[in-house]
């Protein structure tokens, strides 16, 4: 998910569109106090943040994110009117990855939100997985289907996380419990079969993508 805090409403709907064609989630806000909401309830895996913005500015946004643990690997490309050197050594000093003036063409802006998120995935070791409707970041914890976040308990998140991680290969109930559980018993093949029904219900439509391979364990879609 792409986060833009932008209070011009048209570049906002524009920046949007523009990333949703290309294949990308992303929402838009037009206040500071509404975006810290949605960070709030999930942490995006890139924020575009203007400069010029009501109630506080983006220099302001951007080392709030910095000095948050929970976003302060979060990539940031800076996004604004003013184009003087000072302006943009200040937000680069203040942690952004990149600097793109207004006015601005759509494909350059998608260029360097993708060569921003190959350099920052590929520094950060980020995982990320998507499989149809599910889309699944272990680092960040961030779990969605269709878009929308998906609240998990650990061990269904952990056992999410396996499946996703060994997808289109069958694991045994005995691999799964040892990976999850850290034991295997009659018991704990029980725990198991619990949590996956949990998990699919939870999951809605992607869970489907998990299988049950009988009198062996289950399988997770049929590869990335």
């Amino acid at each position: 998910m792409i986060y833009l805090l932008e209070d011009d409403e048209s570049i906002r709907k524009l920046v949007v569109y523009a990333l949703e064609s290309q294949g990308y989630e992303a929402e838009g806000f037009g206040l500071p106090s509404l975006f810290w909401t949605a960070i709030r309830r999930s942490v995006p895996c890139l924020v575009i943040l203007d400069v010029m913005l009501p109630e506080e500015d983006g220099i302001s946004v951007l080392k709030k994110l910095r000095r948050d643990g929970a976003t302060a690997e979060v990539p940031v490309v800076m996004l604004t009117a003013k184009n003087t050197e000072y302006d943009r050594v200040e937000g680069l000093d203040a942690g952004a990855d990149d600097y793109i003036s207004k006015p601005f063409g759509m494909m350059e802006l998608i260029a360097r939100i993708r060569a921003v998120l190959r350099r920052t995935q590929s520094a950060s070791g980020v995982r990320e997985y998507t499989f149809g409707p599910l889309y699944l970041c272990p680092e960040r914890h961030d779990v969605r289907v269709g878009g929308e976040s998906v609240t998990l308990t650990y061990k269904e998140f952990s056992l999410l996380c396996v499946l996703c991680e060994n997808a289109g290969s069958v694991m045994t109930r005995g691999m799964l419990m040892d990976k999850v559980w850290g034991f295997d018993s009659e018991f704990g093949n029980r725990t198991l079969d619990v949590h996956i029904r949990t998990l699919r219900a939870k999951l809605g439509a992607a869970g489907e993508l998990i299988t049950t391979v009988r009198g062996i364990g289950y399988k997770f879609g049929g590869g990335q």
